[in-house]
């Protein structure tokens, strides 16, 4: 699939105040991680966003590096990149499905992140998804950050968390 099939996309979102986003990416593939901090970061810069990167060696480490971020800096979102490339063995499915749920699990807590960890068979695909020309996942997943972020300051800037709270007893 190329750039062919088209998606609505929404409209970026407007800040009366600036946002500041880490970026978490895994080099692994470089290429490909070059290609996915390009549209991530010009998205950002989109809605006079700043943005910082950090890297960390794959994309296990990516959700618990955005974990450790939070609790000990100030930014309002995250964005996610890497790539997972299909091998010989079930290590794909690991990294595929753990990063993803520990994403999914930090965003339930509030944190607002976009995620563009790609999960590909091939190279090439992973190419045509990167590529700030064709598919632009690297910009899509810090849209969907930003559009958290602009969601979250709509209904208030408390986080509360999810989950049980203990008795006042």
């Amino acid at each position: 699939m190329t750039k062919t099939e088209t998606h609505y996309e929404l409209d970026q979102p407007i800040f009366d105040e600036p946002v500041k986003i880490l970026i978490v990416r895994s080099p692994y593939y470089k290429d490909i991680s070059d290609d996915l901090l390009k549209g991530a970061s010009a998205e950002v810069e989109g809605v006079g966003g700043t943005w910082d990167v950090v890297e960390v060696p794959g994309a296990l480490e990516i959700p618990s590096a955005i974990g450790i971020a939070e609790r000990m800096k100030d930014y309002h979102g995250y964005v996610a990149l890497g790539c997972v490339i299909r091998g010989e063995t079930t290590h794909y499915e690991t990294v595929c499905n753990d990063s993803s749920r520990a994403i999914t699990f930090l965003g339930l807590q509030g944190l607002c992140i976009g995620n563009a960890i790609l999960t590909v068979e091939n190279k090439h695909q992973a190419k045509v998804r990167a590529d700030p020309v064709m598919q632009n996942k690297g910009g899509a997943a810090a849209a969907a950050a930003l559009h958290l972020i602009a969601l979250a300051r709509k209904w208030g800037s408390e986080r509360k968390g999810v989950g049980f709270k203990p008795s006042d007893t």
